[in-house]
């Protein structure tokens, strides 16, 4: 009786960690969607108060304050970035961290229909890379949470490999701060990404315990009391801080299209590895799962970095070379016309009879004389 009893325990359990999953995915996914959304929204009005003639945001003006598609951008961002922030309570943050990327693809595909931004072969090629990365890791990803209360966040904090890696990080943020960023700030752009990059996987990690900390106080825990939840909070407000001046730096001094892949690859990379060495979701994953997680990861960078680094090239389908395309019969290199090879003959002719001989037989038509001429041309020695 007591063995049944403990399989019915078991099999609750990971019913519940299942659907924990599945809520997280849900919500991971649709906060992808909103913000992706949002700056669609927010390019429109601004677009609109342009066309207008009002004074455009970027040389001072807050004519967009009264744009209703401006606020529902803004607003559409908001609902994504709480959608974000709920689902590190329900699932790993190795899962929905690198899901982000579908965000930049949602932008991407929907300005092509709504801005008229054209997208090129690496971009559609790039959007495809991002759709199966993130399939990938969604298989491949764990699917157990071992953190559930803030007891426990509490616990995994006080572990020493933790404290050593946010040592690191606090250090490493300091010395870049203070002593690098004035000096090479503005000659290399991976000096602004490393700072909002490290301190980005700090706020991950506090994003992940408020998260828990909320879900438990709707189950009726006394969260508020607990210190931990204020100091998360805090923690999470100096980091966001930090990375949104160092993230505007890197933007106004170098282009977005460097930035935006540069950050998202140190970005995720910088949270799975804390999340590995905080919340140990690693270990509950096969070889197999771990490798696909990691395969599905190097894909969506691949992707984002096609959609990103060649955007501004005009290429498409017509400028690739004549043997990746169908010629009009449908072989790959279409029908060419005959031409003879060079004899001396030809080389002696003027050159005006010459480009009458070569026009001709380019058009496909026949001419006895030069068949006459072609034939001799292959007997004389």
């Amino acid at each position: 009786m007591a063995t049944h009893n403990w399989s019915s325990v078991i099999q609750m359990d990971i019913g519940t960690n299942r659907t924990d999953f599945y809520i997280g995915l849900s919500l991971a996914m649709s906060s992808s969607i909103f913000i992706g959304g949002s700056f669609i929204l927010k390019k429109k009005g601004l677009l609109r108060l342009s066309s207008k003639g009002f004074m455009r945001a970027g040389q001072g003006g807050y004519a967009y304050l009264k744009e209703w598609l401006w606020w529902a951008g803004l607003i559409s961002m908001g609902a994504g970035e709480a959608a974000n922030f709920a689902a590190y309570a329900f699932a790993p943050a190795t899962l929905v961290t690198p899901l982000g990327a579908m965000s930049v693809l949602v932008s991407a595909v929907l300005s092509s229909y709504f801005l008229n931004e054209r997208l090129n072969v690496h971009g559609k090629m790039g959007c495809l890379l991002c759709i199966l990365g993130s399939t990938v890791m969604v298989i491949h990803a764990p699917q157990e949470e071992e953190v559930a209360s803030l007891t426990a966040m509490a616990e995994k904090l006080q572990d020493p490999g933790f404290i050593v890696f946010a040592v690191s990080v606090v250090t490493s943020s300091l010395i870049l701060i203070f002593l690098v960023a004035p000096r090479y700030g503005q000659k290399n752009v991976l000096v602004y990404i490393l700072i909002c990059s490290v301190i980005g996987s700090l706020s991950v990690s506090c994003v992940k315990g408020l998260g828990i900390g909320i879900k438990e106080l709707f189950a009726g825990t006394a969260v508020l009391k607990e210190p931990l939840f204020w100091c998360l909070l805090i923690c999470l407000v100096i980091c966001v801080s930090i990375q949104i001046s160092y993230l505007n730096k890197a933007l106004d001094i170098y282009n977005t299209s460097i930035v935006t892949p540069i950050y998202y690859v140190f970005f995720t990379t910088s949270v799975m590895a804390c999340s590995a060495i905080l919340f140990k979701e690693w270990l509950s994953m096969s070889t197999d799962g771990a490798v696909g997680t990691v395969s599905g990861f190097l894909t969506i960078i691949l992707g984002i970095f096609l959609l990103h680094a060649f955007k501004d090239l005009t290429f498409s389908w017509d400028s690739l070379p004549l043997y990746l395309r169908k010629g009009p019969h449908g072989s790959p290199w279409g029908q060419q016309a005959y031409v003879a090879l060079p004899s001396q003959e030809s080389q002696a002719e003027g050159p005006g009879e010459g480009k009458l001989a070569r026009e001709g037989n380019s058009k496909g038509s026949y001419s006895p004389e030069g068949s006459m001429r072609r034939n001799n041309s292959f007997v004389t020695t």
